[in-house]
């Protein structure tokens, strides 16, 4: 094998197959990978959110570039969620898409998150551009790993001459949908209701304050149970990690 063979596998993007005009990918691992990458940054978004820390989300950045930056400029054989997502789906039946539009999208998110290393972990910048960008990485890999639905791949074809082909669900064929695809009006009507009743029902269970049951030594010891004091009393492991508080707090405790 020539040097030069071995460079241009190396640097591949996506697999030859007999049976396909194009290099492809398998969707399967494609979702998993969005799945593992929603999972983190999901908990680092929410983290930031909540607690105003930022660290988590520079670690997830880091992450994404890195995972990112293989996928589209070496190789995505060797992106390391990519790998994860193989062994989690090896046992599954592959789904081959095109690898061009896949590309295009990986790069969008190589551009986010460039965009994302320069801002906060190489300039510490906070503000909303962190908040916009970072939901907009949660909404892309959202679709990706729940419907299946690449964003940036359905943006491909306003770019390129060249239509994608081997779309995920083979939605880039025109094609009747099935009995089994079609949306019936009481199905909408079914969505619609169960969606308004969460609406309805949300201020009122919001507006009513979580009933803590108190065992604070100012209280009579007989006003309280034994079964309730030894319900409330907080384990060891929960005070080592210094989480006496939540572990109060989540089990309806004071």
């Amino acid at each position: 094998m020539t040097d030069n063979s071995v460079m241009t596998q190396l640097f591949q993007f996506g697999e030859d197959h007999p049976n396909y005009p194009v290099r492809v990918l398998n969707e399967r691992e494609a979702r998993g990978a969005a799945g593992i990458m929603f999972l983190f940054a999901l908990i680092a978004f929410i983290t930031a959110w909540f607690k105003g820390d930022f660290s988590p989300t520079k670690l997830v950045i880091v992450a994404f570039f890195i995972d990112f930056f293989i996928r589209v400029i070496i190789n995505p054989r060797y992106a390391p969620t990519l790998i994860m997502a193989r062994w989690m789906v090896n046992n599954q039946t592959a789904e081959y898409v095109g690898a061009p539009q896949k590309r295009f999208a990986w790069g969008i998110g190589l551009a986010l998150a460039t965009l994302m290393m320069y801002a906060v972990v190489l300039n510490d910048v906070r503000g909303p551009i962190n908040m916009i960008t970072c939901l907009i990485c949660l909404m892309l890999l959202f679709f990706e790993t729940a419907f299946g639905i690449c964003v940036g791949c359905k943006l491909y074809n306003l770019f390129n001459k060249e239509k994608a082909q081997l779309c995920p669900g083979n939605v880039c064929e025109i094609k009747d949908r099935e009995p089994i695809q079609k949306l019936a009006w009481h199905q909408a009507l079914i969505a619609a209701v169960y969606v308004g009743l969460l609406l309805v029902l949300s201020p009122i269970l919001f507006a009513t304050p979580p009933q803590a049951r108190s065992v604070e030594p100012s209280v009579p010891s007989g006003s309280v149970s034994p079964a309730e004091e030894e319900r409330c009393r907080v384990p060891e492991f929960a005070k080592k990690i210094g989480h006496e508080e939540k572990w109060k707090l989540h089990n309806g405790c004071k």
